[in-house]
């Protein structure tokens, strides 16, 4: 099961050539990924905070431009003991086109002892709930 969200392409997510900035679409991920993390329980207040990104990459197929409506979804693609990796397509909200694709790396985190922590069972159990083959 997969995690959507729609974004609405802004003016300043532009650049000089007309189309989205490359830099445009990790904050588009960025948005996806928080969405994603509230929907499993993780609580994204900075007091609470226990996920941090350790690799984000994105490959660009199509352009996009201002005003346009894009579909960010979200899927797992692999679970270890303190990490996991999430997936993301970026197609255009309306015809399907695909835009984008991405993944990040993330590591369950404890922040007061800055070491990664076993990803809870719960939190664990919705991860997979979210995989996808790829």
């Amino acid at each position: 099961m997969a995690h959507e969200i729609t974004v609405k392409v802004r003016f300043s997510e532009t650049d000089a050539l007309g189309h989205v900035s490359n830099i445009s679409y990790f904050i588009y991920l960025e948005e996806a990924r928080i969405e994603f993390f509230r929907e499993l329980g993780l609580k994204m207040t900075i007091d609470k905070w226990s996920i941090i990104m350790i690799s984000a990459n994105c490959m660009f197929y199509k352009q996009a431009y201002f005003d346009q409506r894009l579909k960010v979804t979200s899927f797992v693609t692999k679970i270890g003991n303190s990490s996991f990796k999430i997936g993301h397509r970026i197609t255009d909200a309306n015809s399907g086109e695909l835009i984008a694709e991405g993944d990040a790396g993330a590591v369950y985190f404890d922040f007061s002892s800055q070491k990664s922590e076993r990803i809870p069972d719960g939190i664990r159990a919705k991860l997979e709930m979210h995989k996808e083959e790829v």
